[in-house]
């Protein structure tokens, strides 16, 4: 019988907000957050080291919010992401594994602040640790924040969990000619302005030479077959 062997010791898993509202537009639908934390389980069940970003645009987006001051729009998008980990880290706790939610903005009665050597400790010692808050500074996204935690906590790869199976060179919801990227270098990312994280997000991955893969949540095994090393979605790293 074949037995699955991941090929990433430690990762850093980016779940964008959307992913966890399921069929609905918005909020959180628990059936689809356990059906994604199910593969999360598995590799964890293989020794995997897990680190979780979550967004908030299923709640909140800080950018489309009209006339509001941008500092405190990005403040109620962290307060989003939060209601996010909480809701990831009760799943995979009711799956069995130890969680641990870190924010980087203090919240003390429902979070560990983020602490850098704490949440390595739990890495090492078989817990998921849950980022929420991105950076905990306005004007950075999520994807950011998840490219600085990967850094911190040495991940090997970003596993980037979005709505569609990887990148393309223009929407594929609006072009049904759109053009799927197997590879890509950072330098194509960032000179062709290809939506798969911001630039900031890029440059940091680029700079710490931290790969991405993004691929599509909408079947949630494809967070094993990811970390298992199956040719899925659209790589980036340096050439």
């Amino acid at each position: 019988m074949f037995i699955l062997q991941p090929k990433y010791k430690r990762i850093l898993l980016k779940l964008s907000g959307e992913s966890l509202a399921g069929s609905q537009s918005h909020g959180i639908d628990f059936d689809t957050v356990l059906k994604i934390c199910m593969p999360i389980k598995e590799c964890a069940d293989m020794g995997v080291q897990i680190g979780i970003v979550v967004g908030g645009g299923n709640f909140w987006r800080g950018r489309s919010s009209g006339k509001m001051d941008r500092t405190r729009a990005d403040h109620m998008g962290m307060l989003a992401t939060t209601i996010n980990a909480l809701g990831v880290a009760d799943a995979l706790e009711q799956l069995g594994l130890q969680v641990r939610v870190q924010t980087a903005i203090a919240m003390q009665e429902i979070a560990e602040p983020y602490i850098r050597n704490r949440a390595v400790r739990h890495l090492e010692k078989g817990r998921v640790v849950v980022f929420g808050c991105g950076t905990g500074n306005p004007f950075f996204s999520t994807d950011t924040a998840a490219a600085l935690r990967a850094a911190e906590i040495d991940a090997d790869i970003i596993l980037k969990a979005t709505m569609v199976d990887g990148v393309y060179d223009s929407d594929p919801k609006k072009n049904t000619n759109a053009v799927k990227y197997d590879s890509l270098s950072f330098m194509d990312v960032l000179n062709k302005d290809l939506k798969v994280m911001d630039s900031t997000a890029a440059s940091l991955c680029r700079d710490n030479k931290i790969p991405i893969l993004v691929f599509n949540i909408d079947k949630p095994d494809n967070i094993l077959k990811a970390v298992c090393g199956e040719s899925i979605g659209t790589i980036v790293e340096e050439e």
